[in-house]
């Protein structure tokens, strides 16, 4: 097989994301739907792309959905040698094909998400999606295996860790150039919002966490983020307005936090301008909204 550029764009959105769905990638790499399809199928036969079996079980309930593809040994040592990543980032051809259902909905909730908005923002046209790899991190952050996991204390006693499931940022390209960073939070609905006990895992506690971050100044110590949001989509409105009223219960840094639905933001027919839900009494936002000035 001889690899094209097509194909290795291909390999780099995989990558980039995790697992994507072909009608992602037919969305990001654009072309001729059928020439992607084809590609895409080239490049699973020859190791470069895997298929998790566990997308099976959706062939097994009936209708047609697009096949999800994750990153392939041949394509990991291709990216490797061609963008000179760790090879830890890269190793995931075992895991994507033992990838359980559970990871792999919630790592394609994630994928709609952040596809979507950099859809968005190339019709936008003057804003810009910054990837992971795109952030103006901290050299000391750079060097990290993992910037993007950190531990907070939130009381003498309570100790929480931070992983985001996604960390990104919008560029606005207007008389000047502003930048806003976002933690994304993808909620299938599956963690209690809360517990008697914050020991246990819990919803709330991820605000407690995320709140914590803010009052420290790890946002701007550890990433170089003046200032941040989270983002979260949910399963349902009625489970936006239970995580709504957990956040209207922390003491300070409600403002942090925008909710919003699977289906609310699919639909929508620009994310950016989509109205997020605020623990603010009766406020809505938009991402655009970010690029003013703002104090949780």
């Amino acid at each position: 097989m001889e690899l094209t550029e097509r194909d290795r764009e291909l390999l780099r959105q995989v990558h980039r994301h995790r697992f994507l769905r072909s009608s992602h990638l037919i969305a990001l790499v654009g072309g001729s739907r059928q020439h992607i399809l084809r590609r895409l199928q080239l490049l699973y036969h020859h190791g470069y792309l895997e298929r998790p079996r566990a997308q099976i079980d959706y062939f097994y309930q009936g209708g047609s959905r697009a096949i999800t593809y994750g990153l392939g040994n041949k394509g990991a040592a291709l990216l490797k040698r061609e963008l000179a990543l760790p090879f830890h980032r890269l190793d995931w051809s075992a895991k994507n094909r033992d990838t359980k259902r559970v990871f792999l909905e919630h790592a394609l909730l994630i994928a709609d998400i952040m596809v979507a908005l950099e859809l968005a923002c190339r019709r936008q046209g003057n804003v810009r999606l910054l990837t992971d790899d795109e952030l103006p991190l901290p050299e000391a952050a750079r060097r990290q295996r993992e910037p993007f996991r950190w531990s907070v204390n939130v009381s003498s006693r309570l100790k929480f860790g931070v992983i985001p499931d996604r960390v990104f940022g919008l560029e606005f390209t207007g008389a000047e150039t502003k930048r806003a960073f976002y933690f994304l939070e993808a909620d299938r609905a599956t963690m209690p919002v809360q517990r008697q006990n914050l020991s246990q895992s819990s919803f709330y506690r991820k605000l407690l966490a995320y709140e914590a971050t803010w009052t420290q100044n790890l946002h701007r110590s550890r990433l170089g983020f003046h200032r941040f949001r989270v983002l979260t989509v949910t399963s349902t409105p009625e489970r936006v307005q239970t995580l709504v009223e957990a956040c209207r219960q922390l003491e300070r840094g409600q403002g942090l936090f925008l909710f919003t639905d699977a289906e609310a933001f699919r639909v929508h027919d620009n994310p950016l301008a989509l109205p997020w839900a605020s623990a603010k009494m009766g406020a809505n936002e938009t991402l655009l909204d970010s690029f003013t000035t703002h104090r949780p």
